[in-house]
């Protein structure tokens, strides 16, 4: 995969998780314009690393090491129960959603290194990067506009 068309597919992924993360911080919703927006570009990332994984292994006339892949969807399922550790209620508020997507977002990009997918794995970063501080000071000023 050209690193063109996974950093499309990437910033797809990102503005998917933007407009419905928007929505839900409009309405006041817990999870809100970074947390869709990290679980859309952290689930993103580990479809890349499979389909790169496949297309690299069918380029160079190998053969598909399915192993790999199940080690990979461990991780996802994993990282999953890792993050409900840091959720945390306090009445009506609930506090770590954004702490946990970004674990996922972060277990997405350790997964690409290990593959060896250290360029996209840094395009990556700068997207998870943009959302933690550019989409973060946008939800916040929502917030303060709304009056949450």
């Amino acid at each position: 995969m050209s690193l063109s068309v996974f950093t499309s597919r990437l910033v797809i992924a990102l503005v998917c998780g933007i407009l419905i993360g928007l929505e839900r911080q409009l309405r006041q919703r817990s999870a809100g314009l970074t947390t869709n927006a990290l679980v859309a570009v952290g689930a993103c990332i580990f479809i890349l690393i499979s389909e790169t994984v496949i297309s690299n292994a069918v380029l160079s006339g190998g053969m598909v090491n399915n192993d790999n892949l199940r080690v990979l969807s461990q991780i996802v399922t994993g990282i999953g129960f890792l993050g409900a550790g840091v959720i945390l209620r306090d009445g009506f508020t609930i506090h770590g959603l954004n702490s946990a997507a970004t674990l996922w977002c972060s277990a997405a990009v350790g997964s690409m290194c290990g593959y060896g997918f250290w360029r996209e794995a840094m395009i990556a970063v700068a997207v998870i990067l943009f959302i933690n501080w550019v989409l973060k000071t946008v939800e916040l000023y929502i917030e303060k506009k709304e009056g949450k």
